[in-house]
C-alpha cells in the first residue's frame, strides 16, 4: 500500500484537483475520490456509475492503480457513464 497523488477531473467542470490515492485502490474507489471535490458543487449528482479514463483508455471498474499503469501526479478523468 502506498499513497500518492493525481490529478482528477470531472468531466463538464472546469477544476483539477490534487487528490491522494492508494495503489491497491480499485477504479470505482477513484472516480469516487475524485468525485468527492466536484460532485454537489459544480457538478450535479446522477444516480448512473463512474468510469475512470486515463491518457484516452476507460479503465475497468475492478482495475487496480497499479494494474492500470497509473503513475502519480498522472492526470484521471471521471464521467458517469
Amino acid at each position: 500500500m502506498a499513497l500518492f497523488p493525481v490529478q482528477g477531473i470531472f468531466e463538464h467542470d472546469f477544476v483539477v484537483v490534487l487528490v491522494p490515492i492508494d495503489d491497491e485502490d480499485p477504479m470505482t474507489l477513484v472516480a469516487e475520490k475524485i468525485a468527492h471535490h466536484t460532485v454537489g458543487r459544480r457538478v450535479a449528482p446522477q444516480p448512473r456509475p463512474m468510469q475512470v479514463r486515463h491518457q484516452g483508455n476507460t479503465l475497468a471498474p475492478d482495475a487496480t492503480v497499479v494494474s492500470a499503469g497509473v503513475a502519480p501526479m498522472d492526470v484521471l478523468q471521471v464521467s458517469y457513464t
